[in-house]
């Protein structure tokens, strides 16, 4: 089973979802499972049941901060996407190639993500018995929000590695009070690599699905 992966670099989000569009018509139609890494400007997402109040800032003073704001057809609430952030978008054919289960396949992404942050970064990461995501204890490092379409799945997650934190504070990320944000920079104290780690969430994806051969 193959697996194609493009590394896009810097995306607009308007640009990077018209491309999940034509890849998803694309695995529908019968091409191996795409997978994109990226990063974003800042943007705010809002998904099909968000509520707006979880923005915490005015909307046009936002977009002279330089946010886009963006309503979007996936699961979850309110997030941010920006500089820093390893975005990782799954156009995968979960019924054909990966047993069909929509929650299995969300288990499946996190458990990659948290055996990376632990095996290769000795982050102790954890689940949160409500909500989705990658947590370290009470703050989320990785958010998770998909769609499916005729059996593919569409969005993904996103990983805060060097991410400015500070951007969070515009919003309630994901809705959740309870919870704040953190990112591998803030819990190791240094910057990180970019480049490395999407070359170990490549290889995890790899090992996690079962892909046999990769095209770049």
């Amino acid at each position: 089973m193959k697996l194609i992966y493009k590394d896009l670099g810097t995306v607009g989000y308007n640009q990077a979802y018209s491309l999940q569009e034509k890849f998803v018509e694309s695995v529908q139609n019968g091409s191996p499972d795409i997978l994109l890494i990226l990063e974003h400007p800042k943007v705010i997402t809002l998904g099909i049941h968000a509520d707006t109040s979880n923005i915490l800032m005015d909307q046009d003073e936002l977009i002279k901060k330089g946010f886009e704001i963006m309503n979007i057809r996936r699961g979850g609430d309110v997030t941010y996407h920006g500089p820093g952030q390893l975005v990782a978008y799954t156009i995968f054919n979960i019924k054909k190639n990966h047993g069909g289960s929509i929650k299995k396949f969300v288990f499946s992404l996190e458990q990659l993500i948290i055996d990376m942050l632990i095996e290769e970064y000795g982050i102790t990461a954890n689940r949160d018995a409500i909500n989705s995501g990658v947590f370290i204890g009470l703050s989320k490092i990785a958010a998770i929000g998909l769609s499916v379409h005729r059996g593919v799945t569409m969005h993904g997650f996103a990983l805060n590695i060097n991410t400015d934190l500070n951007d969070f504070k515009t919003i309630v990320p994901c809705g959740l009070t309870t919870r704040d944000v953190t990112s591998m920079e803030a819990i190791l104290g240094q910057k990180q690599n970019m480049d490395e780690i999407k070359t170990s969430i490549v290889n995890r994806f790899v090992q996690t699905f079962g892909f046999t051969s990769i095209e770049s």
